[in-house]
């Protein structure tokens, strides 16, 4: 059973479950408006379900890549959260990041994610990096898409790997992103960054994982 002083840091003061969202364009929403985030839109299904989540608390800023997610972590000091989602590299790949770099990294900040969910491994939710490759932007960025799926690959296998070492969920939204990417109704009107039915997809992938992390006291 938790103490009381661990349910009161991490629940406030209406009773609801606190959230923390970590991560970079994809988890603040990228031209779509605050509402459609997928993290929002998660918190929304969640309750609609039952648990009593509140709206995220979210640490992320489009282009940030790992490292700089680290130090705004450290910059907040954010406190303890019931439950935390991250959804990071991106930024690491485009700058020409080397994978073994990206894990190191990225098992830093799992790390810090999983002291974050007060030390349960159970209660971190972790998103793998779409394809920016499929998008318009990406078809006008002169780069090769085989070659940046190949990268985005590896560095989901090393983050899937690293989750499952730890015991934390990946939900691997890839496969997906891929097929509908190039969809109108699933693009920004930047032509990158997804569109708040895209984020929708996202969080109804995450949402049967979420919710059966919270059932759990």
């Amino acid at each position: 059973m938790a103490s009381a002083h661990a349910v009161n840091a991490t629940t406030p003061t209406d009773g609801a479950l606190r959230y923390l969202a970590l991560g970079d364009s994809y988890t603040i929403g990228e031209a779509i408006a605050a509402a459609d985030r997928w993290p929002m839109q998660l918190a929304a299904r969640l309750r609609a379900s039952g648990v009593d989540l509140g709206d995220p608390d979210v640490i992320a800023q489009t282009g940030w890549t790992t490292d700089e997610l680290d130090a705004a972590i450290t910059a907040r000091s954010p406190g303890p959260h019931a439950f935390v989602s991250l959804l990071v590299g991106v930024n690491d790949q485009y700058r020409g990041g080397a994978l073994d770099a990206y894990r190191q990294r990225f098992a830093a900040l799992l790390e810090r994610a999983i002291a974050l969910a007060g030390g349960r491994a159970d209660r971190v939710l972790v998103l793998a990096i779409p394809d920016w490759g499929v998008t318009p932007f990406g078809d006008a960025s002169g780069r090769d898409a085989t070659t940046i799926a190949g990268e985005l690959d590896a560095f989901n296998a090393a983050a899937r790997t690293l989750c499952d070492a730890r015991g934390v969920a990946f939900v691997d939204i890839a496969p997906d992103y891929r097929e509908h990417a190039r969809e109108p109704a699933m693009l920004a009107d930047d032509g990158l960054h997804p569109s708040g039915a895209m984020h929708a997809r996202w969080a109804d992938a995450a949402f049967p994982v979420a919710r059966r992390l919270l059932a759990h006291g």
